[in-house]
C-alpha cells in the first residue's frame, strides 16, 4: 500500500462518535512524523462518504479552519452529530481514540 491508502484506511477505523489527531494517524498509518502529509491526503480525499476525515482534528481538539469539506462549522456539525462533546472550540479530551 501506498502512503495515501494508508492515511485512508487509518482514518477509516477511527470508531463512530471519536475523533484522532492527524500526528495519531501519521503514527498508527505508518507514518510517523508525517503529521502535515497527512492533511494534505485528507484535503484531496476521494471518498469522504466512507473516509471520514472530519474524524480528524488538531492534538489540542481544535478543528482545522479550512475542513475540505465545508469549513470548521460543517465539520462540528458533523462530529456533534455523531456526540461529539465540545469545550468552548475544542474537542473534550474523553473523545479521543
Amino acid at each position: 500500500m501506498g502512503f495515501y491508502e494508508d492515511v485512508y484506511n487509518a482514518v477509516k477505523a477511527i470508531p463512530y462518535g471519536k475523533v484522532a489527531s492527524y500526528g495519531f494517524i501519521a503514527t498508527v498509518s505508518g507514518h510517523s512524523g508525517c503529521s502535515r502529509q497527512v492533511g494534505y491526503a485528507l484535503h484531496k480525499n476521494p471518498d469522504p462518504q466512507n473516509i471520514p476525515c472530519y474524524r480528524v482534528v488538531f492534538a489540542d481538539g481544535s478543528l482545522a479552519v479550512s475542513f475540505a469539506f465545508g469549513g470548521k462549522d460543517r465539520q462540528r456539525q458533523l462530529l456533534e452529530a455523531e456526540g461529539v462533546e465540545f469545550d468552548g472550540e475544542r474537542v473534550k479530551k474523553e473523545f479521543f481514540c
